[in-house]
């Protein structure tokens, strides 16, 4: 039986310096292990220059060992493609995890113990049970839902306006819904998983400063702690419902799922609950938000969709290029390897900054522009690639054409109007909130 990966994943040594001598110098300008420097948005000047002059830059964490950011396209697409060489399952997926005795046991754990952290045999055979649940027909089925639910959301939003807040009234609200059609959840129990998700969101830094011995305000660390409790209750709860009394959801068939023919143990559930909570919600989140930010910077794409809505299907996968609402992801290695001539020792950490690979010229011409049509724009890292892509990427994609069909058929002349705000997060591009003026 499969062994939690929070007993068996590598724990970082302190400070480790890099076994193999450094080939390029990192430029200095903006801290990668920084949870603070990503609340003014993804360093995209930085990536070009980490690109150009640093593919394979060595970047210190503080109280955790350092990694090497590789922000080169082809770069980032071999360490997706060789799982052998580039694990998951040895370290995770998360830049660092925090010193052991400064860790919140049970998040740590499911942190680790879910299926994105998996290698071979295991990845596989797990992912195929979810499967059913983002087949085209089961998409073309649950966008009739999300039709109507958008154009609740946009009546809202119409009374609310002309001015208003896209983040909570929209950007949120589609991507809970949908998930919980999803998953099965009750109307009464969604505004829970929008609460878990912000607190989710801020647990990184939270842990990161306190590991740094800087003080955490004792009302929010109650707060945090109490949500993160309410949240695997709530999960655990729902999940042995399921395997009692089974539903045609997808928390029937996580709940339902075996490994080497056992059924999933509580280590592993608690890891799919939390993996749905934050994947499933966040990234549908910050790519909806995110496309009406490159709308309004670029009218002329905008005025395309607008001459031809046919055209918002080939936007989608050019809006996630740009946006890139993953910032990273992690790998150990389980053997020496090279990457840009580098030489880079096993157990040590890799992290693919997908917004630098997205954006680099060598694949992307004029990689900054946002160019619906653009023809190769499918070949975008958004959702990564490999064994390892995004399973909820069609689901996603749907979510957005549906969107911006429905908001510029309502609101033509609807844009940001230069006001945002981003939590202090370095895994994903989050964006907390977003004025937008619906123009009527």
């Amino acid at each position: 039986m499969l062994q939690p990966v929070s007993e068996t994943a590598l724990n970082d040594i302190v400070d480790a310096k890099p076994q193999y001598a450094r080939v390029y110098e990192t430029p200095t300008g903006f801290d990668l292990a920084s949870n603070m420097a990503f609340t003014s948005g993804q360093p995209f000047d930085y990536y070009r220059t980490l690109r150009e002059t640093a593919p394979v830059a060595w970047t210190p964490v503080p109280h955790a060992a350092g990694f090497w950011a590789i922000t080169r396209y082809e770069d980032v697409k071999r360490i997706e493609l060789d799982p052998d060489t580039f694990s998951s399952q040895l370290g995770g997926i998360n830049m660092a995890y925090g010193p052991p005795g400064k860790r919140h046991v049970r998040l740590h754990g499911a942190a680790l113990n879910t299926l994105i952290c998996l290698d071979r045999p295991y990845h596989v055979p797990l992912r195929m049970q979810h499967r059913a649940f983002f087949t085209p027909d089961y998409i073309a089925e649950l966008r009739k839902k999300v039709e109507v639910k958008v154009d609740q959301l946009l009546d809202v939003m119409e009374k609310k306006g002309p001015v208003v807040d896209m983040v909570p009234l929209f950007s949120e609200q589609l991507p809970l819904f949908t998930l919980c059609e999803m998953m099965g959840v009750d109307e009464k129990d969604r505004p829970k998983v929008i609460r878990w998700m912000h607190y989710l969101e801020l647990a990184g830094h939270m842990f990161a400063e306190s590991a740094q011995g800087r003080r955490i305000s004792p009302l929010f660390l109650a707060k945090f702690l109490w949500n993160v409790r309410q949240m695997f209750r709530f999960g655990e709860k729902i999940l042995q419902e399921r395997r009692r009394n089974p539903r045609e959801d997808l928390l029937t068939a996580i709940a339902q799922a075996k490994l080497d023919d056992e059924p999933l143990p509580q280590e592993f559930l608690d890891g799919a609950w939390l993996l749905i909570i934050f994947a499933g919600n966040d990234t549908t989140r910050n790519s909806l938000s995110g496309t009406m930010k490159l709308l309004t910077e670029f009218p002329e794409q905008k005025q395309r969709l607008l001459n031809d809505p046919s055209l918002i299907r080939q936007m989608v996968p050019e809006a996630l290029r740009l946006v890139s609402p993953v910032i990273h992801m992690r790998r150990t290695l389980k053997q020496e390897a090279e990457i840009a001539g580098q030489k880079i020792a096993a157990g040590e950490k890799v992290i693919m900054y997908y917004g630098a690979a997205n954006r680099d010229p060598s694949v992307f011409k004029d990689p900054d522009q946002f160019m619906i049509g653009r023809e190769n724009a499918n070949d975008h890292l958004a959702f990564g690639m490999g064994p390892h892509v995004c399973l909820g990427q069609r689901v996603a994609a749907m979510q957005l054409e549906v969107a911006y069909e429905r908001i510029l058929d309502r609101f033509p002349n609807v844009r940001w109007t230069g006001k945002t705000t981003q939590a202090p997060n370095n895994f994903v591009n989050a964006i907390s909130s977003l004025e937008i003026d619906l123009g009527k």
